[in-house]
């Protein structure tokens, strides 16, 4: 791929990024759709995080980043400060890569 392509492409998730923070103040959406975007974004961002944490090419890849996740999702439930989620999720794939797993 080329510096032009790159270049091109990232102008354009800029300029729809930008576009849509200047649309969002102008459209006054409706209840329904609000609800559903908000039932919506919550589901999809869950696969992609559970797709990059087992994702190993062809295969699924079951090692430390599976229990950090977990300890993250504990922790986010429980609403702690975000720092703490980072940190702990952290130190348990880091432990459990220490440990050989």
């Amino acid at each position: 791929m080329s510096w032009a392509a790159v270049l091109a492409l990232s102008g354009a998730a800029y300029a729809l990024k930008a576009l849509g923070v200047l649309l969002a103040g102008r459209v006054d959406a409706a209840t329904a759709t609000r609800w559903s975007l908000e039932v919506l974004v919550v589901p999809v961002l869950a696969a992609l995080i559970l797709v990059q944490t087992l994702d190993g090419g062809e295969r699924i890849v079951l090692d430390a980043r599976l229990p950090a996740l977990l300890v993250a999702a504990v922790l986010v439930w429980r609403r702690a400060p975000l720092l703490l989620v980072v940190g702990a999720a952290g130190a348990t794939a880091a432990l459990l890569r220490l440990a050989g797993v």
